[in-house]
């Protein structure tokens, strides 16, 4: 799952970050509104966390115009301030949530389930192809076999597959959405956690595969008899 996490205090930034992606989650951070609005509008996420006081372009403005250009992204507002008619004026504009500064970890976590969950993401906790399944509560990836935990970038990718059955992927696509689109890490990465995936789903005996389709991408499909 990708987010995008919007918030000028970089310390702050760089700890929600740290977090989330031990939670599994992708995410991209900016630290103004202008990149977060850019982001928006070029990128697609499962759900956003915008800080209000941001320079260039505050918060509530950046919303309003996600909103006003048909973007239903799920938004969980942040900020220092705690009065009634600020949480107002933010969902009034079209966020979803809103947390106060400083917040628990497990809050701000439950939140963005709850938010992801009323979008119609992850609404069951269990993804189901042929006798593979996939908790996306616990990152467990098992058949009848067995069972084996998977590690965040291994958890992400095999999410998308199996959101996606039998549909191609292709590298760009993984880099994107789990790695970042201005990342620096080589393509090879996406074939290294691909093969990482297909040792455990042969060692898990699983009726289906990960297969390659050359200058197109990857599916998951059921093995052919």
């Amino acid at each position: 799952m990708r987010l995008l996490l919007a918030e000028d205090e970089l310390s702050l930034a760089r700890a929600v970050s740290v977090i989330l992606e031990k939670n599994n989650y992708s995410v991209d951070v900016v630290h103004n509104g202008q990149d977060a609005l850019d982001y928006l509008e070029s990128e697609n996420y499962d759900a956003a966390i915008l800080d209000i006081m941001m320079p260039k372009i505050d918060g509530i403005t950046v919303l309003r115009r996600v909103r006003a250009a048909g973007n239903a992204v799920p938004i969980l507002m942040l900020t220092a301030k705690s009065e009634i008619d600020d949480k107002v004026l933010g969902l009034d504009a079209g966020a979803n949530d809103y947390l106060t500064k400083p917040f628990a970890t497990k809050e701000l976590l439950a939140r963005i389930r709850v938010l992801t969950r009323a979008a119609g993401v992850h609404s069951d906790s269990r993804l189901h192809f042929g006798n593979l399944t996939l908790d996306t509560a616990s990152y467990e990836l098992s058949t009848p076999s067995g069972s084996y935990h998977l590690a965040s970038k291994e958890y992400q990718m095999m999410e998308m597959l199996l959101q996606n059955p039998g549909v191609l992927i292709s590298t760009d696509r993984f880099m994107d959405r789990i790695w970042g689109y201005d990342s620096e890490a080589d393509t090879s990465v996406v074939w290294v956690y691909l093969s990482y995936l297909r040792k455990k789903l042969a060692a898990l005996e699983a009726d289906v595969e990960i297969k390659a389709t050359r200058g197109a991408g990857y599916s998951l499909r059921r093995k052919e008899s």
